[in-house]
């Protein structure tokens, strides 16, 4: 069996070219991110206030003030019961407020993030092919820095 040098601990495994690493910008960086992200907020938050102060308000309604909760409307329709039916209204309501608020003004911002992203992703890429290895040969497009064999 041959016997093998020991390793040093400080050498890496595969020594490998010094590659420049740009800065990658995140998108949690750009202002365009931080508006989307306060439309959505915004929206969520009023979304949420009106749809479960409904149910909350249906709820104490009819646990606390039953004898208005059974007051006819008309026929066998009671207050309570209309006001239940009137949650599905609340729930219609609310996704489409939902839907036309996400495509006017959340959706235009995202798209023009996008966009910005892709722009700058293809223009890093285009200065990363024009980099080089060790010896002065052009890196291959998408092998990381790193040689072929």
């Amino acid at each position: 069996m041959p016997e093998f040098p020991p390793r040093r601990d400080d050498t890496p495994p595969f020594p490998h070219s010094p590659v420049e690493h740009t800065p990658r910008s995140r998108v949690s960086d750009h202002p365009e991110f931080h508006s989307l992200r306060r439309a959505q907020r915004r929206f969520g938050i009023r979304a949420t206030i009106l749809s479960v102060g409904g149910f909350l308000l249906y709820v104490l309604l009819s646990s606390f003030v039953p004898a208005v909760m059974n007051q006819p409307l008309f026929g066998r329709l009671t207050i309570g019961l209309g006001l239940g039916l009137g949650q599905f209204a609340v729930i219609g309501v609310t996704a489409w407020c939902y839907v036309r608020h996400m495509r006017t003004r959340v959706d235009p911002l995202a798209r023009g993030l996008r966009s910005r992203l892709q722009h700058e992703n293809q223009s890093r890429r285009a200065r990363s092919a024009a980099r080089t290895d060790g010896a002065g040969r052009p890196l291959q497009p998408g092998t990381g820095g790193f040689r072929t064999w």
